[in-house]
């Protein structure tokens, strides 16, 4: 390896269903990659039908990192994921492998990539309020405010572009800080890494929704009604927690307590994690520059494996 060029890590990302991990023990097949998780939920000890674990026989072939760390009482953080993904990382790296990251929790995927230098969240009523100075004052006369508080923004903004200055001016505003320096410190925050990303979305969503509610059937009969009583009988849980509130999870246990009927919680639990993959394929597509794939596709893990090949001699 040239000592100038960062090392090499790859990111498979997509929704549920989508078949992320299909992906990634074929690229481990043909490449000298080791596997991290990227799943917030199978991060929980004994939550193996609901959160789709990968079974003890597929883990002794392809051992992923970041599986089963705590118990479902706990709690798992995305900072706690981005300094045991950088260890583990780091680890695989010195051994002369390549890291491929794969999951479906976008939150943890941005944390690792962007820090947690995270900008405020917006607020309605300062928008309101910027809004009404610049309906009287004109957004030039905003873009020089903000050259007052924050040139290096400033700078690159045109001044009628009335978006970006509310956005900038906001969280001035919130923060107390100036924008640029807080992109700059989640741009220092940089994993040293030169990154492939992969996205897996769907080319028909009715095909992927198929997919999801074949997978929760496959759940049931697997026995996820009995590994949710069991986990309750083993641990002190409550709806509250994290670990109950994944899918699957969440409308089983309500089912069993008759919060819902029962004849509702397979529905039910089809269209929360319909609406999770919906959630994972907005992530995907507005906040990651990744190299798109349709995990439709019969030949995606031949597709990804080309791209892998170049990436890793490049």
């Amino acid at each position: 390896m040239n000592p100038l060029r960062l090392p090499k890590a790859i990111l498979v990302m997509g929704p549920t269903a989508s078949g992320k991990t299909a992906v990634a023990m074929a690229l481990a097949d043909r490449f000298p990659v080791k596997l991290i998780s990227v799943d917030s939920a199978q991060v929980f000890i004994d939550m193996d039908v609901g959160t789709a674990k990968p079974d003890r026989t597929t883990l002794a072939r392809y051992p992923h990192r970041l599986i089963d760390l705590i118990t479902p009482e706990q709690r798992y953080s995305a900072a706690q994921f981005r300094h045991d993904a950088l260890a583990a990382m780091a680890e695989i790296t010195a051994a002369g492998k390549v890291p491929l990251l794969v999951g479906g929790t976008m939150l943890y995927f941005r944390t690792l990539l962007h820090g947690l230098a995270d900008l405020p969240q917006a607020d309605a009523t300062l928008r309101a309020a910027i809004d009404a100075e610049a309906a009287t004052h004109g957004w030039p006369a905003m873009h020089a405010k903000l050259a007052g508080i924050d040139p290096e923004t400033a700078a690159r903004l045109h001044p009628t572009d009335s978006q970006r200055l509310q956005r900038a001016l906001e969280i001035c505003a919130l923060s107390g800080r100036k924008m640029s320096d807080l992109l700059a410190e989640s741009e220092r925050q940089k994993p040293p890494y030169d990154f492939l990303s992969i996205g897996l979305l769907p080319s028909d969503r009715a095909l992927l929704h198929e997919r999801i509610a074949h997978r929760f059937d496959e759940m049931l009969l697997a026995g996820l009604d009995e590994e949710v009583r069991q986990l309750r009988a083993k641990y002190d849980l409550n709806l509250g927690l994290p670990s109950m509130r994944c899918v699957g999870y969440r409308q089983v246990w309500e089912a069993q307590d008759g919060l819902i009927p029962k004849g509702e919680m397979r529905d039910r639990g089809v269209f929360a994690t319909r609406q999770l993959a919906k959630r994972q394929i907005t992530w995907l597509t507005n906040s990651f520059e990744a190299e798109n794939y349709d995990c439709l596709d019969p030949a995606l893990a031949d597709r990804v494996a080309e791209r892998t090949v170049a990436f890793l001699s490049s």
